[in-house]
């Protein structure tokens, strides 16, 4: 009896650590068949939530998203999706797959692709999956539904973000953008790397100030229009 408990112990750690290996964030470039670079993002939260994003490498131009929930059992990955902009009847659908994993790539064999690693989620201060929960509107704190099927959600691994807006109940989506974030000293920075509502903002280096009240993401500055904005973030737990 013993021997069977350790033996169940030790898988369920295993478990946990090839879990937590899978989170962060992975790249991949590659030459497409329309014979340009093109960057695909995975991002692995560790609260189970993921996304892809693929844009032009060199002009930073949208081209596909899709994400959802996560979860690892052996080497199957099941992915329940929540976005889809090339396949939106996809949503509410899952979908298992073989993933290998590696220390610094993790491949998919069944498709001959591989993605390396950028980051394993441990640099910045705001891993994870967050959903857009108010703002301030002339001093005054305002917070909004987060449980309903229209979501604003921000994933971000330890280096990298992407933002989503869709809705489960409708299938219909409504904008995405990303690239890089730096926290340090109260700032929270940002590079665009690609923007479906606007190219011509893809390289914008924006800064605000962050900060974490009772669990709450304090986004404060000027948008990407040069909007002044404070928005509270909350961390997304279903």
């Amino acid at each position: 009896m013993k021997k069977i408990f350790s033996i169940i112990i030790i898988f369920l750690i295993s478990l946990e650590i090839n879990c937590q290996s899978l989170v962060g964030s992975w790249e991949r470039v590659h030459e497409n068949y329309n014979g340009f670079k093109e960057k695909q993002i995975v991002i692995f939260t560790s609260q189970g939530y993921q996304s892809i994003s693929i844009f032009n490498a060199e002009t930073g131009e949208f081209i596909y998203t899709n994400g959802g929930t996560w979860k690892l059992e052996g080497d199957n990955l099941t992915e329940m999706v929540e976005f889809d902009t090339r396949n939106p009847e996809r949503v509410g659908s899952e979908t298992t797959f073989k993933i290998k994993i590696n220390k610094n790539s993790i491949s998919i064999p069944s498709m001959q692709r591989t993605w390396n690693r950028f980051d394993n989620g441990s640099e910045g201060n705001l891993e994870g999956a967050w959903l857009m929960g108010g703002r301030y509107r002339n001093g005054k704190k305002q917070m909004r539904k987060i449980d309903g099927p229209r979501k604003t959600m921000k994933l971000l691994s330890g280096k990298r973000f992407q933002w989503i807006a869709y809705n489960t109940e409708t299938k219909q989506f409504m904008g995405t953008g990303g690239g890089i974030y730096t926290t340090k000293d109260g700032k929270y920075s940002e590079i665009i790397e690609f923007f479906s509502r606007d190219n011509s903002k893809v390289g914008s280096k924006l800064k605000f100030d962050y900060e974490l009240i009772n669990g709450e993401w304090n986004h404060r500055g000027f948008s990407s229009k040069g909007d002044p904005l404070h928005e509270i973030w909350v961390k997304r737990k279903n």
